[in-house]
């Protein structure tokens, strides 16, 4: 299959891009710094800012399926790096006619998630990082979603928990919605991104990932996730 990675250059796009290759997938990376990208056989770099409707026109042409894994930083201000890429890739999709969607977005975007016995996530992190540093952030994913739950594509809304780096995919788990879980490896999250372009459990949907084998040092992560990157 011949597939548009979006966010390749990014820290799950690396996963997903390797992965892919991996599996015998050819994958255009698309991205605005190609020189970020080493050569690979199966590969080819397509550079385009996201949310420019003509250049993703013609970064995606001719591919199969379209992921992405797409991030921002935390801001004070309004962010729209979510819904602004959704719109130009969601609509130059439909012109190529191209079905199938995968987008990475966060459990955040699930009102009702809450991580069972995670008392110190549930009432102190995550009301000061996600709900606080990170509000303007999640709101625009919310848009972005709200954007191809409209579209007539063969969508899935991939959300994970709290983002950390590991070595090689685990035992993840999936669940409708968002799953009961705080942590996703990223290796995990493109794992599942893979596994749900070929199987498509959760086609028109929300598929949530978690990774329990393993967590990350609380601290790191949030220096990492939430301070280093602003």
């Amino acid at each position: 299959m011949r597939i548009a990675v979006f966010g390749a250059n990014g820290p799950t796009g690396r996963h997903l891009t390797g992965q892919a290759l991996a599996a015998g997938h050819e994958v255009v990376a698309v991205t605005r710094r190609p020189g970020s990208l080493p050569a690979r056989a199966g590969l080819t770099v397509a550079v385009a800012d996201a949310t420019d409707p003509v250049a993703v026109d013609a970064a995606i042409g001719g591919t199969d399926a379209v992921l992405s894994a797409l991030g921002a930083r935390f801001s004070k201000k309004p962010v729209t790096t979510y819904s602004a890429s959704a719109t130009a890739i969601t609509g130059a999709m439909a012109r190529h006619g191209i079905k199938r969607l995968l987008t990475v977005s966060s459990s955040i975007a699930d009102p009702n998630w809450r991580p069972t016995g995670a008392h110190f996530f549930n009432h102190v992190l995550d009301p000061l990082v996600n709900r606080r540093l990170g509000r303007t952030l999640h709101e625009d994913m919310r848009r972005m979603e709200t954007v191809i739950r409209r579209t007539d594509l063969d969508w899935t809304l991939v959300r994970p928990s709290g983002l950390f780096e590991h070595s090689a995919i685990t035992d993840y788990l999936t669940a409708e919605t968002s799953a009961d879980g705080v942590f996703t490896a990223r290796v995990d999250l493109a794992a599942s991104m893979l596994r749900e372009l070929e199987e498509e459990r959760y086609s028109r949907t929300a598929m949530g990932v978690i990774t329990t084998a393993v967590k990350p040092n609380i601290a790191r992560l949030i220096w990492h996730e939430g301070v280093k990157k602003r």
